[in-house]
């Protein structure tokens, strides 16, 4: 039966999964395991969405080449097949028993006898990371014990697998990082591939080609956030592109980009949106006319129209609610004027 001790390391664990700085979360729920089971050593990894390469976020304990052979070379044993198999995590020093066990014996291969007995390590557990029906990762723990990771032990590893998977999920750390909102479709965009996020349907502006310029103009900029408006179809999305650094389990430059659907605020026409943001970039209403092939008084009354709509009592007020606001659709080349940074 679990203690009171352990239970308590088991909550704190599931508590990390709500910390922005996964980074420090990942190591911090390892060394909540160290209170709760004894381990002389343990590390977390998660897949690369991308290479699918298995790769550490957090560790302690390890030198660097178990580290290393954790992460590149257990993958190819059949114990870790047999890992991924089982909903209880196994362990070494009950492998021989456990009428579970859906491959050949731990102690036998050569990953035992060639990287964890020469380490000094007499046992280990390790459980599959899987969040939202994916796999994402890894957890190993070892000890320099005998015989440390019973059925008790096992249970309690399998009990915080949730909480550490949805810390590992490199995915899912993109989406809470930038704090996104819990509806809206979103796609992470790199240079090689589109990355669709758990629970999320992709966003629709990732399938249009103009949107793909816009996109491949942020990336290329140094801010870290855009808001803007864009039609598909007939319908409006407001839309966020974030800057997503590489981190451990992501190692690419990507982009997020989240949309909602909605109407055009303020009742505002398409062009008028469009007269909007260029205002905003400092555009005369002569360089708007030229650029939009209309005559400079029908400019005017776009202006005059869109100061009405929104309330403005200047063009200079106008531009600031929509820089504020995020009221813009603009062009790739206007990137300069509205990127935060």
């Amino acid at each position: 039966m679990l203690s009171h001790h352990q239970l308590a390391a088991a909550t704190r664990i599931g508590m990390l999964t709500r910390e922005r700085d996964t980074v420090s979360a990942c190591d911090q729920a390892l060394r909540e395991l160290a209170r709760a089971l004894p381990l002389d050593a343990a590390t977390l990894l998660a897949i690369d969405p991308l290479s699918g390469a298995h790769v550490q976020v957090a560790g302690i304990g390890y030198t660097a080449e178990i580290s290393d052979a954790l992460a590149a070379e257990f993958v190819t044993t059949p114990w870790y097949r047999n890992v991924v198999g089982r909903e209880l995590p196994p362990s070494i020093s009950e492998d021989s028993e456990d009428p579970e066990d859906l491959g050949p014996r731990f102690r036998q291969g050569w990953f035992y006898a060639e990287r964890v007995r020469p380490a000094g390590f007499r046992d280990g557990i390790t459980g599959a990371l899987r969040h939202r029906d994916r796999l994402v990762g890894l957890v190993h723990l070892n000890t320099e014990s005998a015989d440390a990771y019973d059925i008790e032990a096992r249970r309690l590893l399998a009990s915080v697998i949730p909480a550490l998977a949805a810390l590992a999920d490199p995915v899912a750390r993109a989406g809470d990082a930038h704090g996104l909102p819990e509806r809206g479709a979103a796609g992470l965009v790199t240079a090689d591939a589109t990355i669709d996020l758990p629970g999320r349907d992709r966003a629709r502006v990732l399938g249009d080609p103009d949107f793909q310029g816009l996109l491949l103009a942020f990336a290329g900029t140094e801010g870290h956030r855009l808001r803007l408006l864009w039609p598909v179809e007939g319908a409006w999305y407001r839309v966020t592109l974030h800057r997503h650094r590489p981190d451990a389990a992501l190692t690419a430059d990507a982009v997020l980009v989240h949309e909602m659907p909605t109407e055009l605020p303020y009742g505002l026409s398409p062009r008028e949106l469009e007269v909007l943001t260029r205002a905003a970039t400092g555009q005369t209403n002569q360089a708007m006319a030229q650029a939009l092939f209309l005559s400079p008084r029908t400019v005017h009354s776009h202006i005059e129209h869109l100061l009405r709509k929104t309330g403005a009592a200047s063009r200079a007020e106008a531009t600031a609610l929509a820089v504020r606001d995020g009221l813009l659709r603009p062009a790739p080349d206007h990137l300069a004027f509205f990127v935060e940074r």
